[in-house]
């Protein structure tokens, strides 16, 4: 059975779990028009979690998807670095508060727990895998699992634990990557190369991520080998979007040319790579980007959270993470249906 029929889609489209952006409107309205919306979840309490299951299930009987972070107890948990001096310098060069939080990131397995007590049609997850044992039990309560890899040894260790499905997300894509193994660091695939690679090792269902922006690229990646479309940038510049005027607008001045469309791959942020627009911040500590150096994550995510909320309140783009994939310059100022509507008119 295709990954079309097994989700209960009418379209191969599905909105990423972008955590920060996506809104229950964001995924409600793309379930509804038969797409899979989605929540990205990592950055989100238990409570509030739930409740926005409970807002999407009292809304729609579309299958929707929601995505968490794979962290471990000691990485959620401690932090074993001081803020690096270069930002310190920065937090009081521009007296910012830095009143680091107890722990750097919430406790995955709290997370975890309200998909088990609260199922959902589709779980996915990202930085990380999990156990088998952890699989059967979202499947035993009628949710399918879908995995995250940047390397075909990923794909190949979410198909080994029964997931249903796995997102294969190429270099192009935006915002964070979300493997785990060092070969996927090491040597990012194109999208392309990642699905035909991994098709080679696996027969699992394949989302394809990373670059999608039209109806035509979605046909591609199916032609490649995917089942379904992941799509991330194209949705962020929408109105049902969750991201801040000062990021949405940084978005629609590179697609028209009023600021450089140059997107880069950095760990300065949060020390886990993901790609951005590029910006002052990328510019000017350039030289502190190397892996070794860095807090890990999400040490140094917590760490310039600090400099992220001061430059949204001053309505400063060159301080803000402003993840976009390489397909930005196509992004449009539009509602999220005219977005919908737009890629099947080109399937």
């Amino acid at each position: 059975m295709s990954l079309l029929n097994t989700l209960n889609l009418t379209y191969p489209i599905v909105q990423a779990p972008m955590a920060g952006a996506t809104t229950p409107e964001l995924a409600l309205t793309v379930s509804d028009f038969g797409g899979l919306g989605s929540l990205g979840a990592g950055t989100t309490s238990p409570e509030v979690l739930n409740e926005q299951i409970n807002t999407i299930k009292s809304r729609t009987d579309r299958p929707f998807m929601i995505n968490l972070m794979v962290l471990s107890e000691h990485e959620s948990n401690t932090f074993t670095s001081d803020i690096p001096a270069w930002l310190d310098e920065y937090y009081q060069k521009n007296q910012i508060d830095t009143s680091l939080p107890e722990r750097p990131a919430l406790r995955f397995a709290d997370q975890l727990q309200v998909l088990y007590d609260n199922p959902v049609p589709v779980a996915s997850f990202t930085f990380g895998i999990i156990s088998a044992e952890q699989v059967q039990h979202l499947q035993s309560l009628g949710t399918r699992v879908v995995g995250t890899a940047n390397h075909p040894h990923e794909a190949k260790a979410w198909a080994d634990i029964g997931a249903d499905a796995v997102c294969v997300q190429g270099v192009e894509a935006g915002g964070h990557r979300g493997g785990w193994l060092p070969q996927s660091a090491n040597d990012p695939m194109g999208l392309l190369t990642l699905i035909g690679q991994t098709r080679a090792c696996t027969d699992i269902p394949m989302i394809a991520a990373g670059g999608i922006m039209t109806g035509q690229d979605i046909k591609a990646v199916q032609a490649a080998g995917a089942e379904l479309a992941q799509m991330g940038t194209a949705f962020l510049t929408t109105d049902q979007c969750g991201i801040n005027d000062t990021y949405k607008q940084a978005l629609i001045d590179a697609s028209q040319g009023l600021r450089s469309t140059e997107t880069r791959l950095t760990r300065l942020f949060s020390d886990k790579l993901a790609r951005g627009l590029l910006n002052n911040y990328l510019r000017d500590f350039a030289q502190f980007e190397c892996a070794d150096t860095l807090p890990p994550y999400p040490q140094l995510n917590a760490m310039t959270k600090f400099m992220r909320a001061d430059a949204a309140k001053r309505l400063d783009a060159e301080h803000l993470s402003l993840w976009a994939g390489q397909g930005v310059t196509l992004v449009k100022n539009e509602s999220t249906d005219a977005l919908l509507t737009r890629l099947i008119k080109g399937l």
